[in-house]
């Protein structure tokens, strides 16, 4: 079974709007509903649970009545962290689900996640027992040697742009968090549930990404998602 996680527990103060990020209408439909709309179409998806700010949870469930996300199972509270709330989710999970179900988590504010990219996060987790969507880097990247210098850069060819959807089979996951937050790895500041597990020493595997799975966070982001909701591909492309 296939089960995801969004996380939409964050304020979104950088947006510098008066409503959280995820619950902003674009369109006359809120981000977070666009975002739960490509896992509730999808065949493999089998349940959702979402990691909501407090006072938002009845607003989410009537949304999600209004825009027929019957996959929505659980609603629960977020953490003060993006690490809590996603340690939130897994834990109320625990004795839901089965080890070896796979959990996928995402971005509530992801909302323009492809098909094809959940599919194969969903197969490549089930061959390896994880897997991380991913993008070839494209830019250069210099190392800083002080404030306004440096003197070494890191060769593109051996990096790789990560973020979600990422999925884990659940005992795995389950038990990375218990330890992560045991020992006090992998839990601290920007840390997701991939730099944690490279922390825990675990291997991660690539997926496939897409460069139109923006997260937003800034206004600029918000008006390329509109852009791309507005836009049609060109007949001519492959």
């Amino acid at each position: 079974m296939n089960i995801a996680i969004i996380i939409a527990g964050g304020s979104g103060h950088r947006m510098g709007q008066d409503i959280p990020k995820q619950f902003i209408n674009v369109y006359d439909k809120p981000v977070l509903i666009y975002t739960l709309e490509s896992f509730q179409k999808h065949s493999q998806i089998k349940t959702i649970e979402v990691v909501c700010i407090d006072g938002w949870h009845n607003v989410l469930w009537a949304y999600a009545k209004q825009f027929n996300i019957s996959k929505l199972k659980w609603v629960i509270s977020g953490g003060e962290t993006v690490q809590e709330s996603i340690r939130n989710g897994v834990y109320n999970l625990e004795g839901k689900v089965s080890d070896d179900d796979i959990i996928i988590i995402h971005d509530g504010i992801r909302p323009l996640v492809d098909e094809t990219v959940l599919t194969d996060v969903i197969l490549k987790a089930q061959q390896y027992g994880n897997a991380v969507t991913s993008l070839p880097y494209n830019e250069q990247i210099f190392l800083m040697d002080d404030e306004i210098s440096t003197l070494k850069y890191l060769p593109r060819e051996t990096l790789r742009r990560v973020s979600t959807p990422q999925a884990y089979k659940f005992g795995k996951l389950d038990w990375a968090y218990h330890k992560a937050y045991e020992k006090e790895i992998g839990i601290y500041g920007s840390s997701y549930t991939n730099t944690m597990m490279v922390e825990l020493g675990e291997r991660l595997y690539f997926a496939e990404g897409s460069d139109k799975n923006l997260k937003l966070t800034t206004k600029d982001d918000l008006e390329m998602f509109k852009a791309y909701l507005k836009s049609d591909k060109d007949n001519w492309l492959k």
